[in-house]
């Protein structure tokens, strides 16, 4: 039975870490893969406009080693092809991108004509949603007192029964990892 609370605390724990540092993979192209599309640049575009890409997910670009690669090139390389200089470049496939800034990011193929014919892809990566909380400031006090329940009533105010609740006044939010760990120890 110890056994069984154990992994079951382990268990809450890392959902509590996976909840804080999740990623999305972004299958490139999706059944396409990352090849000559059919259709042109489009088909890359369409894709890329159904996906939202956010610092610290990855793209997963699906390609036989030998017949393509996946190069980040900069906006200036991406219209002419440019295949000099790229930022970086993967020719193993599959190949994971982990996005890591935010802003436009371009990917062509360098082989061949692929990237004349439409096998390239631009994405808009934006910041991460979980923003870090600023420092408390100097001018912040490091303890705020709650507030008061009851004040006492000043010369001809009539006093009323307190509300029996306190919802209004009280919140209290337990995630839920925290929640099952206690729950695991009297299980």
């Amino acid at each position: 039975m110890a056994g069984l609370k154990f992994n079951l605390v382990v268990m809450m724990v890392l959902m509590q870490f996976h909840g804080m540092v999740a990623q999305t993979t972004h299958v490139v192209g999706d059944a396409l893969g990352w090849n000559i599309p059919p259709n042109g640049p489009s088909d890359y575009n369409t894709w890329a406009s159904t996906h939202t890409f956010k610092v610290g997910d990855v793209l997963l670009f699906n390609f036989i080693t030998g017949f393509h690669n996946v190069a980040e090139v900069s906006g200036a390389a991406y219209c002419p092809c440019t295949t000099a200089n790229p930022i970086s470049i993967a020719t193993t496939g599959p190949a994971r991108v982990t996005l890591n800034t935010p802003g436009i990011h371009y990917y062509i193929c360098t082989v061949g004509t692929h990237c004349q014919i439409g096998q390239k892809l631009t994405i808009n990566v934006s910041a991460t949603s979980a923003t870090p909380l600023p420092p408390p400031s100097s001018a912040t006090p490091a303890f705020v007192s709650p507030p008061t329940l009851f004040s006492p009533p000043t010369e001809g105010t009539i006093l009323q029964p307190p509300s029996r609740s306190f919802g209004s006044s009280f919140t209290a939010v337990i995630p839920f990892s925290f929640l099952g760990i206690a729950l695991a120890f009297f299980y």
